[in-house]
Parts: structure tokens; sequence; C-alpha cells
């Protein structure tokens, strides 16, 4: 038996993180410790926020007289939610050839910060043959790098430690332990010294600054044993935690949580619900509200997973333990159509704090609102704005509280209105340009928002709707395509397309646009090759009617580019030529594979054919959506559709690598039952809906420096600046000209409407910049001529 002081195998193989294919996500309402499940064990564990990672996994090794046996990889796991919607769960993972079972139950300690697991062994063989072993694997505050492990003990109780910058663990057991270690991964950590030896042979006492491993066999012949996991800033803090979790009790700490979230789950509507319905809402309502971080209140991250875990290190955790504004307001809509509206408010609180001072979002910030990415999304600017307005109409916001939000919403509406149309990258955080779902939230967002302004500045608010009714009116000229191949083929009109970027030179019509394809080799390829279901946005947010032939001609092109059929129904992809995904043969997504279907569109699909009168086909794709779920009905970011590939864990219809669960994919969810209780989509804006069903007046053609016209295709002009400026602008090549100041809009922006002599045929015109003393330097030109868009 060795049993030096210092673990040897510094520096160690590099850290990766774990699957992301979650079976449970959990945690207790108000607490600061947050689990996940996979392959019948605890993965990350997250503290003291909901985006700091502590711990890659924690799982039992079985050795026997002849065998180890590791439970993540040889075991059949059972798991199930202690009762509907309380994520706390008891597990049965069963050895595939029969030597044993593992029985455990996970709850998070509703008072300290500290995750507990009852234990049980059942054999087939004699127990004094057989040993049970802990192995945890500390990748505290987000890295696996730099972590230091060792023996220790906190009042005469002897547990397992580890520490890294500042946040410690502590690891103890209710019946002690029978040995104890702790080690480099791949070189003397436990599982190396179980598969070498087939018993502990190692002792070692500390391990420092690398990628360690513990490990502690548990006494099985007391029946059951608890084990608690505790956190901290220090080992000591860390080991007070789970000392008291033990001494609480795992009973206790059960009880509380299972009757907290029951409170908490009795408080959201019942819809009216199927049994098998009601479960699988239960499940969606307890995600969305276990995504959310208790240090920062209304903050919720996109997924507890790391996409393609297993093939990722300390720098790379997928971006899904982020706030991304789309996705928080999206689960929002969620919460809301529960009813859950105290968390509702909550998140709006939160998105009025992290809102930057020029009204925008970052695309994806920590829960502190410091910014991630670099990339801005105009939809994530307009979604904010869309949930003031939904809950709102929900009754959920009084005057007063509406008030204390018109800054958030006026700020953001500034925003969209000196920055938009064009995107910077769509709702996938890819491509720039015009597109139909940015588009529509953007449009959608300045209505509602007008509808606010209308109570506080009532000018502010018919500026705004001009605005809306302006790039409205160019939906079709951006961004629909007419008599390509892919109509032909497809037998209609035309279609939308997924987005189109103008060219250098202005903008035009559709035919001289061109689209930065996603093909990997970063070509560009005519705008007309590429479609997504993201088109139906134009319907959801109430700028097309669902009968309307450009909507149903589109989603003809759709399905016959991105319906996949498979065995629970038919999901669709997000584009052609996606590369997020797997690669053909199932190796991990690294930069670069192939897109695959997203349940979360046939969740988007199924409003579309409530929209469209057509109910029973949107309770087909509700089953197809509950169908695309794991063991423990969590809902993937993407499912294979590809032939089984056993090796990688791929199987036709199931999960891929990819996020699981999606959070918003859940939220979709729970706003797709509320809509097929109520026989309408919820979260329609009704105010956008009944706008453009209004007869209004001819809209204006808006020319910006970030969006210039050659053609004002018949209509008013209005020109705008960002700046003061004198606009000096001729309609007979200067043989007379007029100087017009641009006036103030209140949000940031100043702007003119030209109003040519009758018979002029092209406007020319340059600026004057008073507060810098200089004139812009060139000349621009708009064809005043009506052009056949």
């Amino acid at each position: 038996m060795e049993n030096t002081s210092l673990a040897p195998g510094w520096p160690r193989i590099e850290p990766r993180w774990t699957s992301s294919a979650k079976s449970g996500v959990g945690t207790s309402l108000g607490g600061r410790v947050w689990f996940s499940i996979s392959h019948g064990i605890l993965n990350e564990i997250y503290y003291p926020r909901i985006d700091q990672a502590c711990v890659r996994d924690f799982g039992f090794l079985v050795v026997g007289p002849d065998f180890v046996a590791e439970e993540k990889r040889e075991t059949a796991e059972a798991l199930s939610w202690s009762s509907p919607g309380v994520p706390a769960f008891q597990l049965v993972n069963t050895c595939r050839q029969g030597r044993f079972t593992i029985e455990k139950k996970i709850v998070a300690d509703p008072r300290r910060d500290a995750v507990l697991q009852r234990v049980k062994l059942r054999l087939s063989g004699d127990l004094s043959e057989h040993s049970l072993f802990g192995l945890i694997g500390p990748h505290l505050g987000d890295a696996g790098q730099h972590n230091t492990a060792w023996l220790g003990s906190y009042k005469g109780h002897e547990m397992l430690f580890a520490q890294r910058d500042g946040i410690a663990l502590a690891v103890a057991s209710s019946h002690g332990w029978v040995g104890r270690s702790v080690g480099f991964v791949g070189v003397s950590d436990g599982w190396q010294d179980l598969h070498q030896h087939r018993r502990q042979t190692w002792h070692y006492e500390r391990a420092e600054d690398g990628n360690v491993a513990m490990m502690g066999e548990l006494a099985m012949d007391v029946g059951e044993v608890d084990v608690a996991v505790g956190f901290g800033r220090t080992s000591n803090e860390a080991a007070h935690r789970a000392l008291g979790a033990l001494l609480q009790g795992f009973d206790a700490a059960w009880e509380t949580t299972t009757s907290q979230w029951q409170a908490w789950q009795d408080r959201l509507l019942p819809l009216g619900l199927s049994p098998e319905h009601e479960e699988f809402y239960r499940v969606s309502t307890a995600v969305l509200r276990s995504h959310e971080s208790s240090r920062f209140p209304g903050g919720l991250i996109a997924s507890l997973s790391i996409p393609w875990g297993a093939s990722k290190g300390d720098g790379d955790l997928g971006g899904y333990h982020l706030v991304w504004p789309r996705d928080l307001v999206e689960s929002a809509g969620g919460l809301l159509a529960a009813g859950a509206h105290s968390d509702v408010l909550r998140v709006l609180r939160y998105l009025h704090v992290t809102q930057e001072d020029d009204g925008h979002w970052p695309q994806n910030m920590w829960l502190d609102g410091t910014p991630y990415w670099s990339g801005i999304q105009m939809d994530e600017t307009g979604f904010p704005i869309l949930l003031v307005e939904l809950a709102h109409r929900q009754g959920i916001l009084d005057e007063r509280m509406l008030e204390q939000l018109w800054p958030m919403v006026r700020a953001a509406a500034g925003f969209i209105v000196r920055n938009g149309p064009v995107t910077q990258q769509d709702r996938w955080e890819e491509d720039g340009g015009y597109s139909p779902f940015t588009l529509a939230v953007e449009i959608a967002a300045l209505v509602c928002a007008a509808g606010f302004a209308q109570k506080f500045e009532p000018e502010v608010a018919e500026y705004l709707r001009r605005v809306a009714d302006a790039w409205e009116a160019d939906i079709d000229r951006w961004t629909y395509v007419r008599n390509t191949e892919i109509s032909r083929a497809n037998d209609v009109d035309g279609y939308y397309v997924r987005i189109a970027a103008a060219n250098a030179a202005g903008d035009d019509s559709l035919g001289t646009i061109a689209i930065k394809n996603r093909r990997r080799d970063h070509s560009t390829a005519q705008i007309q090759d590429v479609v997504s279901p993201d088109a139906l946005a134009l319907v959801r947010f109430g700028l097309r009617k669902a009968d309307d032939p450009r909507i149903t001609n589109t989603v003809a092109v759709i399905d016959a580019r991105l319906r996949v059929e498979l065995p629970q129904g038919p999901v669709w992809k997000r584009y052609d030529e996606d590369g997020y995904g797997e690669h053909e043969d199932g190796s991990p997504f690294d930069g670069t594979g192939i897109g695959r279907p997203w349940p979360l569109l046939t969740g988007e699909r199924a409003h579309f054919e409530l929209a469209l009168g057509r109910r029973e086909a949107a309770q087909q794709l509700l089953a197809t959506m509950c169908a695309s779920a794991g063991s423990g009905r969590l809902i993937p970011e993407q499912v294979w559709d590809g032939d089984d590939v056993p090796g990688q864990e791929l199987f036709k219809g199931k999960a891929t690598g990819s996020a699981m669960p999606l959070v918003w994919a859940h939220a979709e969810h729970i706003k797709l039952l509320r809509s097929l209780s109520e026989g309408f989509v919820f979260d329609t804006p009704m105010p956008v809906r009944e706008h453009f069903e209004t007869p209004r007046p001819t809209p204006w053609i808006l020319w910006r420096f970030n969006h210039k016209l050659r053609s004002s295709f018949g209509r008013p002009i209005r020109i705008e600046t960002l700046a003061p400026a004198i606009l000096h602008w001729t309609v007979d090549g200067w043989k007379t000209s007029t100087n017009s100041e641009l006036t103030a809009t209140t949000l940031g922006n100043y702007g003119f409407n030209v109003t040519p002599t009758p018979g002029a045929t092209e406007l020319e015109f340059t600026f004057y910049w008073p507060t810098s003393d200089r004139w812009e330097g060139t000349n621009f030109k708009i064809r005043l001529a009506e052009v056949e868009s």
C-alpha cells in the first residue's frame, strides 16, 4: 500500500468537462447551489452562482472479486422526480451484467450551500467481497486546472477537500470513510488505482495545483450512507456546510425542498391538462425556475449544461452559462404563461438593471451584467419591450410599475430606431443583415413602445409608429425573393429568405443583395439559396396573417428543405448549410459540423399551425416536441437525424451532444400548452396585429448612414442622422438648393422630411455638421421615380 504525502503525476492531463445530455437539473428555492444529473450520476455542480461550475462530476465505482465497474459507464439509469415539478431525484442504476444496483436520492440542501446524496448498494453477491467508492472531480471556479485537493478533517470528521481561487469544497460521509486518496487525473487518481489493482492501494494526502480527483470508500455495511458536498470561500466554511447538512439530515432536506417547490408549483396555472401533459408541464416550469440565479434575482442562464462538454476544456464553456437577453425573455414568457407572475417581475427588474446606457443589452453576459461576446443583436433589444407589453396585457403591471419601466422601454426603442433595421447578427448569433425574425421583433417592439409612449410622451409615440410602418413596408423588398429555381421547384411565387445583407453600394431591391452563407469557407451564395423557419416570426409577432400567401409559400419551401421526419414526428433544422452540430460521423462539433433538427422549432411551428386554425396539427406537433425529450423529460437543443452511432451515444430522434436542457425550448413548451388551452397564440402582441390591420398613412422611406438607399420607391422621404446637421439638398442638379435643419426626435437622432417639387426625378444632398463646423464632403443621391420592387 502506497501512503506518501504528495500525489505524483503533475502537471496532469488537460481537463475536460462532461456530457451535456442531462436527465435532471435541480436546486433548492433560493439556494446557491445547482446541480445536474447525467448517466446516473451528479454532473456539474454550480456555486456560488449559477454561471460558475465547481464540480465536473461525482459518481461511484463498485469493486468486486473479479471486476471494477464505473457507475456512469456500466449501469442503466432509471431516474424519477420526487414528485411532479420538484427537482429532487431518485435514481436506480442497474449494472447491465446484473451484478449490483445503486439506489440514490439527490437533493440540494435548502438551508446550506450543499448537495446531499443518499446511497445504497444492492448486490447479487456477498457484501464483504465488494466495495463502493465515490469519485469526485473538482473544477472550481469554472476551471479544471490549478485545483488543489487534500485529505483533512473538520471538528474530528474526516473529509475530502479542494480549493481554488477563493472557492472551496468539502465532501463528508455520514459514516466516515473507509479509505481516502487524492491525485492527478489520468495518472494518480483513484480511478487509475482501482483499475490497476482492483482495490485501493494509494492513499495520497495532497495533489497541488492541477487537474485533480478525489476518492473515498464508503462504509456500506451500515446499509445506506448519506454523502454531502459543501461549498464555501474557505475549506472550513465548506466543511461546516457539509457537516451541517449531514447533521440536519437528508430527510429534512428532502422534505423541506419538496414542500417549498410544491408550494411554488401550487401557485401556477393548472391549464386543464391531461395527467401526462400535466407532469411534463411541471417539469418545464421547474426547469425554468431552476435556472434562475438567487444572487442576481431574475437572471436566468441558457442551460445548466456544456454542449459537447467532454471535448471542451477550461477555455470553452459554450456560452450556455450566460444570460442571453433573448433566451431570458423567452423564458420569462414561459413563466408568464404558467402564471408565475412574481418570477416575471424579477426578470423585468433584472433587465432594467442590466440595460446598457445607450439602451441595448449585450449579446450575452455574465449574471452581473458584464458582457461576454461583443456582438449586438437588435432583436435582443426588442424582446424586453415585448415582455413588458405581454406582462402589462396579462395584468401584472400596474400604472406605477409601468411608469418605472418606461425609461427602460424608451431607451430600448431609441436604440432600435437609431441602429435598426439591419441587425449585426441574427438570432442564431451568426450573420448580419435583413432578417425576417429580427425585423418582426424590432417592428413589433416599436409599435408596443409607441403604445406606452402614448401615456407618457405622445410625440414620441407618433414617431415610433411611423418608423415601424416604414420598416414594415420594406420587409418584402428586403427579404422576399421571387421567381427563383427553388420557388419554381416548389411551385410557389416566392418566399422569405433567412437573412439578406445590403451590399456596400447601398440598400436596393432584393435582386442586388447577396447573403453571407454559413459554409465554413465563408463563401457567398445567392440569397435565395438559404431559407429558415425564422420567417414564421412575422406571424408570431403580428405583422402577417398565417394564411398570407407569402407566408404559406415560405412554409412550403421550409418544409421541402428543412423538415426532417424522425420517429417521433417532424422536426425542423434552422437553415440551409447550418454548421452547428456534430460531424457526419458523429464526432463533436468543433467550430464546424452539420446542423441538426431543433425541437424548439417544432414548438414554433405548432404555434403557427394554431394561428392558422389547425389545432389538431398543433397538438400533434406538441406530442412530437415532448417525444424529443430525454429520459428525465428534458428537451434538448438538437436531436440526431442520421443513422445510429452507438459509440457516440447518438440515436435517431434523440438528443445530440448539444445543450440539454435548452431552457428556451421548455419555455416554448409551456407557451404552447397555454396557447392550446386558450385557442390562440399566447404571446402574439395584440397591439401589433391591430396596428397593421388598421389603415395607415403612406409610410416614409428612411435614409440613414447605416441604411442608405438609392430609390424612394414613390414614398415620402425622411433623412435621419445621429448628430445635429444641416441638410443641403437639391432636386434640379444644383440649379437651386435648400438648407434644412434636422429636428431632434428626443431619442438621440435627428430628422427631416423632404418634400421634393412635383415632377422631380432625383434628390441629391449632403450635410453640414455645425458642432464640428465641417461639410460631409460627399454627395448622396436618391431616385424619385417609382421603381419596381
